[in-house]
């Protein structure tokens, strides 16, 4: 299905500053500034935005929530890779550092099982002491967060210790923590999203929709190529120009009575300055449109 124009989003349809390429990943490529990339996201007509990595915004709450209502955005919450695997390791000063800037109530913890490496190109086999402190710190910082006003997620992500299928699976049976459906990074991992969220829409309660080159995610999976080239490569597609079927998720996850946000996220990485008018924005416009178009899609009451 290919819309045929731009429309403004649903209010249920925020944005990602790593659709612009702003990463937390030592060297992933030239860096958007703020001004930009949140003017950009005000004129798509986008309703809110994760936070993207330390430094990207302000530290402070109080700042931070005045800059993005200066854009007209709200927040939905953000990224935090934790280290959850290592029983010698706390997580716990790392989210509290993470959560001070959160500010408001209501925010979404996206948790990343962190390898503890720089990047998402290589990361370790666990054992059982591994996933044991895997499992228990999980469930520690959801608690943390849910005593700070937060509701924290999963996010199952290439180059985590919490990538593949059978990892997934793991977190769902040996812990009660929600999970954040990222379309992209699940299918590169080897778990079908669609299946997913018509087999656990209950557990989910935040979703990334990417669009994927099934091609180019098969290499990355069989370690032909690593995950930064791909995403170089064009692994993430505008919604509608890939491999993943976004309207069955969609439609399986609203069937399914899911009232949360979907946050649009095409991983890129740039090289240089975008000129005026041109670069990430144009396809975060042609995705705004691919979902306007969808009947049956988020609907028109606020989220959460």
């Amino acid at each position: 299905m290919t819309p045929a124009a731009p429309a403004v989003p649903a209010p249920r349809i925020a944005a990602a500053p790593i659709s612009w390429g702003v990463c937390e990943v030592p060297g992933w490529g030239h860096q958007m500034a703020a001004a930009r990339v949140l003017a950009e996201m005000r004129e798509l007509g986008v309703a809110a935005t994760e936070f993207g990595p330390d430094g990207f915004l302000p530290a402070g709450p109080a700042e931070r929530s005045a800059l993005l209502g200066a854009y007209g955005l709200r927040p939905v919450g953000g990224f935090v890779p934790l280290v959850l695997h290592d029983p010698g390791r706390d997580p716990i000063p790392d989210l509290e550092r993470a959560l001070d800037s959160f500010g408001d109530p209501g925010a979404t913890v996206v948790l990343a099982a962190a390898t503890g490496l720089d990047g998402y190109d290589g990361r370790p086999d666990l054992d059982a002491e591994n996933w044991a402190a895997l499992l228990r710190n999980l469930g520690r910082a959801a608690a943390r967060a849910e005593a700070r006003g937060h509701r924290a997620t999963l996010h199952p992500h290439v180059g985590t210790v919490v990538e593949r299928s059978a990892e997934v699976d793991r977190v769902l049976d040996g812990s009660d923590v929600p999970l954040c459906l990222d379309t992209g990074h699940l299918l590169i991992g080897g778990t079908d999203p669609l299946a997913l969220a018509r087999s656990a829409a209950d557990r989910i309660a935040h979703v990334h929709l990417k669009d994927v080159d099934a091609a180019l995610a098969a290499k990355v999976r069989a370690g032909e190529t690593t995950y930064t080239a791909a995403v170089r490569d064009g692994v993430y597609r505008p919604l509608g120009r890939g491999d993943v079927d976004v309207a069955g998720i969609v439609g399986a996850l609203e069937g399914a009575g899911y009232g949360g946000w979907y946050v649009l996220e095409q991983d890129t990485v740039l090289t240089d300055e975008p000129a005026p008018g041109a670069g990430p924005c144009a396809g975060v416009r042609e995705s705004l449109a691919f979902l306007a178009a969808l009947g049956g899609g988020p609907g028109e009451e606020g989220a959460p």
